[in-house]
């Protein structure tokens, strides 16, 4: 059965189109915005998508405003898409009384406790529902997606991935949350989403399930060395380990002076999307 979409707004970008789109959402049970930039390509014949999850308060219109990348997407031929970072307008108690949870804090999980797990199932609706919609409604191909991330959003590109190793054919993150089950953002979300038992949370931590098993292709991170969040929360050494347990082909990147912001993104946003060309575009 079609799935229908509602276009809030249209405009022409390097050759191609950047649109910004609504659709109810069957796993969120709420309606969802995203958006999506088509190559000049996609003109011709179907292109791969490339999926961008944003960080903690942003939106979908975040990274396509700010990062600088439909430039490089035109180049490549690869579409962009970017969805909300939770769902919205839900008014469930607790929601809204703190930035890192909640609203535009959906951390990219199924959550399993109430009342968050009748709408917050941001894993599903990024791992499934949304390539579904893309794949309907635009030219994207079915047999290559990609997917990278910021921060809250590298987390979740990185455990997308991971746990969906064969639908997913390139990773990358900017700053992500490495071991969300062992820092304060992650022991807040999933201990309201997922419920105490801890056992239960390694199934959404990219540290625990890199060093599980390789993902079938290289992995690519960077990560600013001025970032606010490095140490608290960010812990990118569990990356290291866990390939080195699991024999990962990880590249790993440290910059000196760059933080947590969208400057870092449009410094390193060229070399993420040429990593995704090379292994979308073959």
């Amino acid at each position: 059965m079609s799935v229908s979409i509602e276009k809030l707004s249209e405009q022409a970008c390097f050759g191609g189109l950047q649109g910004f789109y609504r659709h109810a959402s069957v796993q969120t049970g709420t309606p969802m915005k995203f958006a999506v930039y088509q190559p000049p390509q996609a003109k011709d014949s179907p292109v791969p998508a490339l999926y961008f999850l944003a960080g903690l308060t942003c939106s979908e219109e975040t990274f396509m405003i700010k990062a600088g990348a439909q430039r490089y997407a035109a180049e490549h031929g690869l579409m962009l898409v970017a969805c909300d970072t939770s769902p919205r307008g839900l008014n469930l108690p607790g929601d809204s009384d703190n930035w890192d949870f909640g609203v535009g804090a959906g951390f990219y999980l199924d959550a399993t406790q109430e009342p968050w797990s009748r709408h917050y199932r941001m894993g599903s609706y990024v791992n499934l529902e949304l390539p579904a919609l893309i794949e309907e409604h635009f030219p994207a191909r079915a047999d290559k997606r990609g997917i990278f991330g910021h921060s809250m959003g590298g987390h979740g590109a990185l455990v997308t991935a991971l746990r969906h190793r064969k639908r997913w054919h390139s990773v990358s993150a900017f700053a992500p949350i490495s071991n969300p089950a062992a820092v304060p953002w992650g022991e807040k979300a999933f201990g309201n989403y997922l419920g105490p038992d801890r056992s239960r949370w390694q199934d959404w931590d990219a540290g625990v399930l890199l060093s599980g098993a390789a993902y079938p292709r290289g992995i690519l991170v960077d990560q600013g060395e001025a970032d606010q969040f490095l140490e608290q929360q960010l812990k990118p050494e569990a990356l290291e380990i866990a390939a080195q347990a699991s024999g990962q082909l990880l590249t790993l990147r440290r910059h000196a002076g760059y933080d947590h912001s969208y400057w870092f993104i449009q410094t390193f946003v060229a070399d993420h999307l040429a990593h995704h060309a090379r292994q979308l575009l073959v």
